[in-house]
């Protein structure tokens, strides 16, 4: 069952972070063209919403199934262990965090600037925080 959880989560991570890199390009590039927020922008941005939320929810139930999930925190000082049982689920945490003020806040935005705005703006950043805390070792 863990490997199971484990290799999902993996996967998954691939289609969320390719959802996140894609909502945030596409707001640069709406914020640069000017153009117009459509229900295609909404929804690619509400897809990476949505992917990084069930990102998360995996990454909960895998760590408290993981062996190495809150039973690690008392070893901080090996940083593999450190990694994978605090930094990344913290880290990760704050990201989706992120993202999901910025999908709140361009939901209340009135133009079309603004909603681009926001979605780059925090979808980057979490995207950013995300990527900084893949335990790359383990991924590949």
């Amino acid at each position: 069952m863990y490997n199971l959880i484990q290799h999902f989560h993996s996967g998954w991570a691939y289609l969320a972070i390719l959802v996140l890199i894609i909502a945030v390009i596409n707001s640069f590039l709406g914020k640069s063209s000017k153009k117009e927020f459509t229900a295609k922008d909404r929804k690619v941005a509400l897809f990476a919403l949505i992917g990084a939320h069930i990102q998360l929810l995996i990454g909960f139930i895998l760590y408290f199934l993981s062996p190495l999930g809150s039973v690690a925190l008392g070893q901080m000082k090996e940083a593999s262990l450190r990694l994978t049982s605090l930094e990344h689920p913290l880290i990760n945490i704050i990201a989706i965090v992120l993202i999901t003020v910025g999908w709140s806040k361009h939901k209340k935005a009135s133009s079309s600037e603004a909603k681009f705005k926001f979605i780059a703006i925090f979808y980057g950043i979490g995207l950013l925080l995300i990527l900084s805390r893949i335990p790359w070792n383990l991924w590949f």
